[in-house]
């Protein structure tokens, strides 16, 4: 009887998932076409990002799975069971226990994360193991594995150091501006290592912290480690270094900080641990928000959003190494037909049409040339007297994504510019624009540099326009409407 009880729960539970599922039309207003989105539940930092057997997995701690970091299929919307009362999952990360290290077995997963104590405030490190492939995990009996007694200890990255035979978490001391090391043999008894920081942009906390290496120029004769910490609950930095097992150690200390983007919205990212073949291209999502607004942005479906899946790579520039960042070369399946576009550019205004018809979700290739005098640009999201802007300031090589007037309803403190600064090369700058209904991705240069915005424009802006302010800009570009990944 009592089998027959769990049983019957199970199917309830089971069904209401699919309810919920099925309740979703994936064309409620705003709703992204190419970015993953949970079907209705609130949706934060990208956290246990790993592929292993074939799959992609990632949590929040709801699990979500890809084969191709296309298309996605939602799981669950908790994979954690068995927390206590009064406790909360935070952000944090997932391994493959491949050594057996706590018992459980070859295949065993077993997520690490920040355990949220709601009376006390208290942040700690708490485990809980999968031995189902990563769609449940087991709250652990004897968590927390690791304590400090803090209220600002979170969100941490584990990876195996195979040379010490040891786990490594990064985790970070977020009031103290810092990341911290610690060492384990088991996932469940902790040694403290050494701290890194402060450096760089050090303003007023430091979190989600994550770890990983990537070759120079391509070469695997060189690599580097990079670190890269969110900051000021608004943006990423990186470090660039090395890692000897105990500390982290930074490279040039005195060209810090290093923005992983230059736009609005992009935060708590983290890489995929490849367990299928770990020389594999390091690929990366972040979450599409800051915290100044992520629980009033409007939203039919819940709310949170995840940013394409970028392929990192390190490149020797002018400046020294630095972090580049590419659009997931498989979101290419998406795109329909082509529409191009090779002209000089008219003083004024130029409203593209055929790109408008694409209804804010496409894709964009563009190359401008110019004569380094007149400012250049795009405006999106185009209609009802608002627009996104897109401009290129040749003479001071500043490229500014200014927002101030295009969401269709009042956001506190969403009116906002950026801007990075972009030299062109022979005269040329690059363009790759990804817009999904509420959100833009800029990628500048071959990924030199990055600016991601919310943008929340209404059902009928959908203009997209070149202009100029004097002679001499022309560009040569290539768009495409892309496809839903939802089914």
């Amino acid at each position: 009887m009592k089998k027959l009880y769990l049983i019957l729960i199970g199917f309830v539970y089971l069904n209401s998932i699919y309810a919920q599922r099925d309740s979703a039309t994936y064309q409620e207003k705003y709703r992204p076409q190419f970015h993953y989105t949970p079907a209705h539940r609130w949706m934060g930092d990208p956290s246990g990002l790993i592929k292993y057997n074939g799959k992609y997995k990632a949590y929040n701690w709801g699990a979500v799975e890809s084969d191709d970091l296309v298309y996605w299929n939602e799981l669950n919307k908790s994979a954690i069971v068995g927390v206590p009362e009064g406790r909360a999952t935070f952000t944090g990360s997932t391994v493959v226990d491949k050594w057996n290290t706590t018992g459980n077995g070859e295949e065993a997963m077993v997520a690490i994360f920040t355990g949220f104590h709601r009376d006390s405030k208290k942040q700690a490190q708490d485990i809980a193991i999968s031995t189902d492939g990563g769609k449940t995990f087991h709250y652990y009996d004897s968590n927390p594995v690791l304590d400090i007694w803090s209220t600002e200890f979170r969100d941490p990255t584990v990876i195996y150091d195979e040379k010490e035979g040891r786990w490594v978490m990064v985790v970070a001391k977020a009031l103290e501006k810092k990341v911290a090391f610690y060492g384990s043999k088991n996932l469940k008894e902790w040694e403290w290592l050494s701290d890194f920081g402060p450096l760089g942009d050090s303003d007023r906390s430091w979190e989600c912290p994550d770890i990983f290496r990537l070759p120079v120029d391509g070469d695997r004769d060189n690599m580097k480690w990079v670190l890269v910490v969110s900051v000021n609950w608004a943006r990423e930095q990186y470090f660039i270094g090395e890692f000897n097992g105990r500390e982290f150690i930074a490279d040039e200390p005195d060209q810090y900080p290093l923005y992983i983007d230059s736009g609005l919205d992009y935060y708590a990212s983290r890489v995929f641990q490849n367990y299928d073949a770990p020389d594999a291209p390091v690929y990366t999502l972040g979450w599409v928000c800051t915290w100044d607004y992520a629980q009033t942005q409007p939203s039919e479906w819940g709310k949170g959003i995840w940013s394409i899946p970028r392929e990192y790579s390190l490149q020797t520039t002018p400046e020294g190494v630095r972090l580049f960042q590419t659009p997931l070369p498989a979101l290419t399946q998406l795109r329909g037909e082509k529409y191009s576009y090779d002209k000089t550019i008219r003083v004024g205004k130029t409203p593209l049409d055929a790109i408008k018809k694409m209804d804010n979700t496409y894709e964009i290739e563009a190359e401008f040339t110019s004569d380094d005098k007149n400012s250049f640009g795009f405006y999106l999201c185009e209609g009802d007297s608002r627009k996104l802007v897109v401009n290129y300031e040749p003479q001071s090589g500043i490229l500014t994504l200014d927002r101030t007037n295009v969401a269709d309803v009042d956001i506190p403190k969403f009116e906002r510019i950026a801007f990075t600064k972009v030299p062109m090369t022979d005269k040329k700058l690059l363009l790759n624009i990804f817009v999904d209904k509420s959100t833009v991705e800029v990628f500048v240069n071959n990924g030199a540099a990055v600016l991601s915005a919310l943008t929340f424009p209404s059902e009928s802006q959908t203009g997209v326009s070149l202009y100029s302010l004097g002679k001499g800009n022309s560009v040569k570009l290539n768009a495409w409407k892309l496809s839903s990944i939802w089914h």
